[in-house]
């Protein structure tokens, strides 16, 4: 396990570090005692994606290295927006959907920040109970003449908004770099926290809480450094085909089980490309130096079995859903290959056939002589013609999957009850990859 003294060693290894205040200062800091550092997460859905998880991992590694990670939940800075990496005006959301979000974010942190043996408990705390209670004169008065608007202009997010005429962007907004800098300045004076961590995108915002504290905690025309703080921030996740990271054809890769299930988050790391999975192992996983260097290895020895890519599903879906989902997403990956679809429980198997077509049919068809499976391959759409139908039978195409490790169609053969799995689904294949699944009621 990492110590205090060894945090940033182990963020360079793993190419986590984009910019930093001041690095040499920084481990000078950590090699003095127990440290508090932050990130911030605003609540603009009741979920969180998965560019989130890099910061979150960020605090874990600082958590495993003997110190205080702090989650920052935006009840009150999610109340305006954030206009980093924003091409328009955010839609403001009431505070009843803030609130609401904020409990649905509040799982993620509880799963991957829960401490290991010797480990500090997280600090999760509500950026609305210190921004709530400001007065408008008070962050006049007391935060705003601390900040330059020749500076404040200059931060991308606001260059660009300023320069798109048709857009702009709102006093609301622009103001946004001050309330998060407020948090550090607050959280460094009520807490500790002395180190804020966060996207590259986030830089410009973590300098001027840096300044806030600085000038606050020092008169004009000192010669005191101030107060030791210091900002760290991530490198933005790309692919190497140039794609966008967390997204596929389905949409957004969530945090939450209700938004992207264990199955197809497991399923999401599974297909990294080769060129990404050592990248996504130092990043998304607490796997060791060592342990990574051994499984690129046994990746060039037998590329086509993929244990990177597998080691990489298996370490973050644990991390996330817990070692008995992993478990579970792992087994049904296997009976989707095998066809060994009969081992899966009724829910995990609909769950692995939900991204296939499916079709609903009565059962009642199924007595007597069974459904024609040549009419069934039709109206599926696994065949364009009865002509094609019974070519793909008869040339041994077809499999429907009931006990065991399904049954190929013969010609003649019909469709029956004793195919059906759970009492309720027939899952269909025709070749290696297309498949159907038929609901029977």
């Amino acid at each position: 396990m990492p110590t205090t003294t060894d945090f940033l060693d182990e963020l360079t290894w793993r190419g986590l570090i984009k910019d930093c205040t001041d690095v040499d200062g920084l481990r000078r800091h950590l090699g003095a005692g127990k440290r508090l550092a932050y990130c911030g997460f605003d609540p603009t859905a009741d979920s969180l994606t998965i560019g989130n998880l890099v910061p979150i991992m960020i605090l874990r590694r600082w958590q495993q290295a003997g110190d205080v990670p702090v989650v920052v939940m935006g009840g009150g800075t999610g109340l305006i927006g954030d206009p980093s990496g924003k091409s328009a005006e955010r839609q403001l959301m009431t505070a009843e959907t803030v609130e609401e979000n904020i409990r649905g974010q509040r799982p993620i942190f509880d799963a991957l920040l829960k401490p290991g043996a010797g480990e500090a408990e997280p600090i999760i705390v509500n950026n609305h109970e210190w921004l709530g209670s400001l007065g408008y004169l008070e962050v006049l008065r007391d935060v705003g003449k601390h900040f330059s608007v020749n500076v404040m202009m200059q931060k991308d997010s606001v260059r660009e908004r300023l320069m798109g005429r048709e857009q702009g962007i709102s006093y609301t907004e622009f103001s946004y770099m001050i309330l998060q800098a407020y948090d550090f300045l607050r959280l460094h004076d009520d807490r500790g926290v002395s180190v804020q961590l966060g996207g590259s995108d986030q830089y410009g915002n973590i300098v001027a809480g840096n300044e806030l504290i600085r000038r606050t905690h020092v008169e004009p025309g000192s010669e005191d450094a101030g107060p030791e703080v210091f900002g760290l921030t991530t490198p933005l996740i790309t692919k190497a085909d140039g794609g966008k990271f967390g997204k596929t054809e389905s949409g957004a890769v969530w945090l939450t089980a209700d938004r992207t299930s264990p199955y197809a988050y497991y399923q999401f790391w599974l297909n990294a490309a080769d060129a990404d999975v050592e990248k996504f192992l130092k990043t998304f996983t607490l796997l060791t130096e060592p342990e990574i260097a051994k499984l690129m290895a046994d990746q060039a020895d037998a590329p086509g079995k993929r244990p990177a890519q597998r080691a990489l599903a298996r370490e973050a879906t644990t991390l996330l859903h817990g070692a008995e989902a992993a478990a579970q997403a792992e087994l049904a990956g296997r009976a989707l290959f095998s066809g060994e679809l009969a081992a899966l429980p009724e829910a995990l198997l609909a769950e692995v056939m939900s991204a296939v077509p499916s079709s609903d049919h009565a059962k009642s068809s199924l007595e007597g002589d069974g459904a024609d499976a040549v009419e069934l391959l039709v109206e599926v759409g696994l065949a364009k013609s009865k002509r094609e139908a019974r070519e793909f039978i008869g040339n041994g195409s077809v499999t429907v999957f009931g006990e065991g490790t399904g049954r190929k169609l013969g010609e003649g053969e019909a469709i029956t009850p004793g195919d059906l799995l759970h009492g309720s689904m027939i899952a269909i294949r025709r070749g290696k990859k297309a498949w159907h699944l038929t609901r029977w009621a």
